[in-house]
């Protein structure tokens, strides 16, 4: 390919952070708006200059994916690697390593992106709204992709499997607070709490805890609200 001419720079109707970019009198490609400012109308470009500027396109979008892929909840690194692998724009080129390397290392930089902080996000989430063992938590974390050291001290510091293994009990607690029977009882929420991966010695102290609790209320109706007891 032979050298061709920058002909014209303009910004995008939509976002004036990115300059469309015409060589020769025909439009080319965009670019950041940053790096389009480097260049001027006239200036001739190689055919390994203009592929260095589709490269720099390229990154850029790929930053753009990785913010909005971010701004949807956070993130672990590794779930950030894998979504701009699998990126796949119109014109079907795929980020290189060393362009997802730099993506991620901008936005590590920039605190978008850390992987304890994350962990400790996924650890909070957990306890406050779907309660699982810590054992449990690791392996989640372990599929997220975060540093297995990191996740244990988050899940040490912020989970405690006898107080999440009574939360998750009292969330599905209305399933059955009216059962009778203390076996079929014990057998029913055992077999939710180790589903949620809470092994049975934390599982049964806890069962024994609320079933003495619901012996209480069923001899005195008004000692314990019912609404303790709805999740």
């Amino acid at each position: 390919m032979t050298a061709r001419t920058i002909t014209a720079m303009r910004f995008q109707k939509r976002d004036k952070e990115r300059v469309n970019l015409f060589l020769d009198s025909e439009y080319a490609f965009p670019l950041p708006a940053v790096d389009a400012a480097q260049l001027r109308i006239g200036q001739q470009l190689s055919a390994l200059e203009i592929e260095e500027l589709r490269a720099v396109d390229l990154r850029s979008r790929g930053y753009n994916k990785a913010l909005r892929f971010l701004a949807v909840r956070p993130r672990s690194q590794a779930e950030v690697q894998r979504n701009l692998q699998a990126y796949r724009p119109r014109d079907g080129r795929r980020l290189s390593a060393t362009q997802i390397e730099w993506i991620i290392a901008k936005l590590q930089d920039r605190q978008y992106l850390n992987d304890r902080e994350f962990a400790r996000y996924w650890v909070e989430q957990r306890n406050q709204f779907r309660p699982v063992a810590p054992r449990a938590l690791q392996y989640e974390l372990r599929q997220k992709g975060v540093n297995e050291n990191v996740a244990q001290d988050i899940i040490d510091e912020l989970s405690d499997a006898a107080s999440a293994c009574e939360a998750a009990a009292r969330s599905r607690l209305y399933r059955w607070q009216r059962e009778t029977d203390f076996n079929q009882f014990r057998r029913k929420l055992g077999a939710f709490l180790q589903r949620r991966g809470f092994n049975w010695n934390v599982a049964r102290d806890v069962i024994d805890l609320i079933w003495r609790e619901l012996e209480e209320a069923r001899e005195l109706p008004d000692a314990i609200p019912k609404e303790r007891y709805d999740g």
